[in-house]
């Protein structure tokens, strides 16, 4: 296996931006939006109005066009590689605004901001330059790891194969929850070779053998493609292989919290909606109950209880994740500046989403439940589409149980037990 990337077997997962280059005037230098900025707010905006007019049932392919037209994905990269060069906070700042606008978006992309975030450890590394301009350029990184086997949760040790065929490799193997993987340019896939050691390839999402199952048939965050990945004698370049086995433990992270505080940013994000929908709800509300205290619905105290409640949850619920954020910031600015990680700046970023975790999932539940309460029985319309917030948020929160996580916290406070050294912690 080879320490080099020739770029030039996956220039199928580059993107055409030639309209929005011409509209700049002709510039290739695209970058995404700054933070808090009125171009931001305006693209935000796009992708709200594409889920409102699909009714949140069909596709976001619109919504995907526009995070790689601009170069949402490219956010963290540094200015002076092309990017934003957003802090963690600022991610998910984002993060939460595409979560009200349209959750399965930011889910979508959260694949593909761990891969980036992966890269920026590594820029001495040309292989790792060579993505990161990919990613400057437009293009999607998706990812298939999770299988279903009888295996522990965690342990990294897969069913899906990179066997060697000549000078490649042929993959093969099946991957659930791949989340993003259909509407991504290049997959990031998890294997184990001949020895048994794990790897991952990095193959264009269209390759010949790669089949998309689509048959995600969860209850919530219905089209983020969470399905199967279907890999069939798959080939794989040798410069298309990362090897982990040169990988210095000073430069690896032993547990990832970022992906799993993405999650918890679309939660927020989704407790906006449960007070927006909530008070829309009671502004358009026609007529009071007859023992109702007042006679405009807009104006019943009772009701504005409710969208208080719900408002101050939403608050609460992203003040949590900004807070952990600047705990990852912390962890990711050691690493970065000083090329090693800290462990102790680490840990302190994988307890603090631990505890975000544990602490915001049920009053985010009991909020999106409560919004009911301000619509009466029209409010169950299945015209609404209000029940897609329970069910998306408890389709969140079912990624790496609570419960664990919650004795594990416990184990912290109690016994100052260290962390489980994986990447779900």
């Amino acid at each position: 296996m080879t320490d080099t990337l020739d770029t030039g077997h996956l220039e199928t997962g580059r993107v055409d931006t030639t309209a929005r280059d011409a509209a700049s005037g002709g510039t290739t230098d695209v970058r995404p939006p700054a933070p808090g900025s009125a171009e931001r707010a305006t693209v935000i905006a796009r992708i709200a109005e594409d889920a409102r007019r699909r009714g949140y049932d069909g596709k976001p392919l619109a919504a995907l066009e526009l995070a790689r037209e601009y170069r949402l994905g490219a956010v963290r990269v540094p200015v002076a590689l092309g990017g934003a060069g957003y802090s963690l906070r600022d991610l998910l700042e984002l993060v939460i605004e595409l979560g009200a606008a349209d959750p399965d978006v930011p889910h979508i992309l959260r694949a593909h901001w761990g891969f980036v975030e992966e890269r920026l450890t590594r820029l001495d590394d040309p292989r790792d330059r060579g993505w990161l301009e990919q990613v400057v350029g437009g293009t999607l990184f998706g990812g298939a790891g999770a299988e279903r086997s009888s295996r522990a949760v965690g342990t990294y040790v897969f069913d899906t194969t990179l066997l060697p065929d000549g000078d490649a490799f042929r993959l093969n193997g099946r991957k659930y929850y791949s989340t993003g993987s259909q509407y991504s340019d290049v997959l990031r896939i998890s294997a184990n070779d001949a020895d048994g050691e794990q790897l991952s390839v990095l193959i264009p999402a269209d390759r010949d053998g790669v089949i998309h199952a689509d048959d995600w048939n969860g209850i919530g965050q219905r089209q983020t493609g969470s399905g199967t990945t279907i890999l069939d004698n798959v080939v794989v370049y040798p410069e298309e292989v990362l090897d982990f086995r040169g990988w210095t433990d000073a430069q690896t992270r032993r547990r990832q919290p970022l992906p799993h505080l993405l999650l918890h940013a679309v939660a927020a994000g989704i407790l906006r909606s449960v007070t927006a929908d909530a008070a829309e709800l009671i502004r358009s509300r026609p007529r009071p109950y007859a023992w109702a205290p007042t006679s405009i619905p807009a104006e019943d105290p009772q009701l504005l209880q409710v969208v208080g409640e719900l408002s101050s949850a939403a608050f609460v619920v992203e003040g949590a994740v900004l807070r952990a954020a600047e705990f990852l910031d912390r962890a990711a600015d050691h690493l970065l500046t000083r090329g090693s990680v800290d462990p102790d700046l680490e840990l302190a970023a994988s307890l603090a989403t631990s505890k975000v975790k544990v602490g915001v999932e049920d009053i985010a539940l009991r909020a999106a439940g409560q919004l009911f309460a301000a619509g009466g029985a029209s409010a169950v319309d299945a015209a609404h589409h209000l029940d897609r917030h329970w069910r998306n948020l408890r389709t969140l929160f079912s990624h790496n149980p609570t419960v664990y996580k919650a004795r594990v916290v416990g184990d912290v406070v109690v016994n100052d037990a260290a962390l489980p050294p994986v990447g779900f912690f």
